[in-house]
């Protein structure tokens, strides 16, 4: 009757979801960003371009009708650069927006950047936990609904009052005296964005169940990933919305019942960026190599990314908080040339071998990993990757196959797609 499928990180964000939701875009109708705001990068490379994406979902590549839902916080000004920036490159973005997402102003920005330096939790300083705190708070939120509407300004008015300590306290106005000319100013600025937005913005969940509905192919793509999720993350060292699958039914406004497949994404070795504890990180030449060879610097911020080897406590426990039905493993390229790959299989805490997730911060930092080594592969050129692209799974070298299944055996969840390359053709259907 329906297909949804849900797309996530399985691990601490950046596992190449861009690529993936591109990939599977090809055959889906509707393409739905649910969660976060533009903290998250995707990049995408196709016909000859490179799109680095933030907030307007991978989908727009395929020419499909893409929705940011009411899950997203978004920032008027970076969604107006994503949209001209796509119509330079030829592309007019089939775009809705939901009137039920909330908008990131100026002031959550640079509360942002301000109350990091204290926390040190590793925030991009974009202005996402500002706006999800008001949005929780109630009364100091603007919802796009309230930021294209006539009343607008008249609310802004209020919650600037509301806040004006905490705007002289982040230094946002030196003095109580300039609030009337930063009410004015922001006003000015985002009532332009407004006018820029007004057309695209729509009752975003009714347009999606009615696609599901009518027997149409709907993609959910998720923002950062599960360890990074504000409920079942590694907290304190989280972002501040739900990055597991089921963020994908509060986030987009379906019920959970309307969901069919869940596809967990994961690197084959694992990164992080920010601050919080990471098990397998490798602190040595080995970790420089894989972060050179993989590009692992982040696209919303360019901070060079942790890097370490693939960690099967984070990988399973994903695959439960997730409901994976399906694994896509990316950048398996990286990974040729190595003569020895090391895998964790289990954590050493106060002398005790665990394979369970620690469900505290302090626990996680004591852990020490424990590894299983493998076979590697020889390394293959970029002509050899569109060749085994093209024949599949069996073109793969020997141990690169024994990887792979190494991986859907100790996951337990069937991988259905392996990315050797950045672009569309070096993607293996397995």
């Amino acid at each position: 009757m329906f297909d949804s499928t849900v797309v996530v990180g399985a691990q601490w964000g950046d596992e190449g979801k861009g690529k993936i939701v591109d990939f599977l875009a090809d055959k889906a109708d509707v393409v739905v960003r649910f969660n976060g705001g533009n903290n998250a990068g995707h990049t995408i490379k196709a016909n000859g371009d490179t799109f680095k994406l933030h907030l307007i979902p991978s989908g727009v590549v395929r020419n499909k009708q893409i929705i940011i839902a009411n899950g997203v916080v978004v920032d008027p000004k970076i969604l107006i650069e994503e949209v001209e920036m796509l119509r330079k490159m030829g592309y007019e973005p089939n775009l809705m927006v939901s009137s039920n997402a909330h908008v990131i102003m100026h002031y959550h920005k640079v509360f942002d950047t301000s109350g990091d330096k204290k926390g040190r939790i590793g925030t991009t300083g974009r202005g996402i936990g500002p706006a999800y705190s008001d949005k929780a708070n109630r009364t100091d939120a603007i919802r796009v609904a309230d930021f294209v509407g006539g009343a607008f300004e008249t609310r802004l008015a209020k919650i600037l009052e509301n806040k004006k300590e905490e705007l002289l306290k982040h230094g946002v106005i030196k003095a109580a005296k300039e609030l009337e000319n930063y009410k004015t100013t922001l006003a000015t600025e985002y009532r332009k964005y407004a006018d820029f937005i007004r057309p695209y913005v729509y009752d975003t969940s009714m347009v999606i169940n009615h696609a599901l509905e009518d027997g149409k192919s709907v993609l959910f793509e998720g923002a950062q990933g599960t360890l990074l999720d504000v409920d079942h993350g590694t907290y304190p060292y989280v972002t501040s919305s739900n990055t597991c699958a089921g963020g994908a039914c509060t986030g987009a406004g379906v019920g959970p019942g309307r969901i069919t497949n869940v596809v967990g994404v994961t690197k084959a070795y694992t990164t992080r960026v920010g601050e919080g504890p990471f098990p397998t990180e490798m602190k040595d030449d080995e970790g420089e190599r894989l972060r050179e060879a993989g590009c692992e610097y982040g696209t919303t911020t360019g901070r060079p990314r942790r890097c370490g080897w693939l960690d099967f406590v984070v990988l399973k426990y994903a695959k439960m908080v997730n409901g994976l039905t399906a694994l896509a493993v990316t950048k398996l390229d990286v990974l040729s040339g190595m003569d020895k790959i090391k895998v964790c299989i289990a954590y050493e805490i106060d002398g005790k071998k665990t394979d369970r997730m620690p469900s505290t911060i302090e626990e996680l930092e004591k852990a020490k990993p424990v590894y299983m080594e493998l076979d590697g592969w020889p390394r293959w050129s970029d002509e050899e990757a569109r060749h085994i692209a093209r024949s599949g799974l069996e073109a793969l070298p020997e141990q690169a196959r024994q990887y792979l299944k190494f991986i859907e055996n100790k996951a337990g969840v069937p991988i259905s797609i392996v990315s050797i390359g950045p672009g569309r053709d070096e993607t293996i259907v397995v």
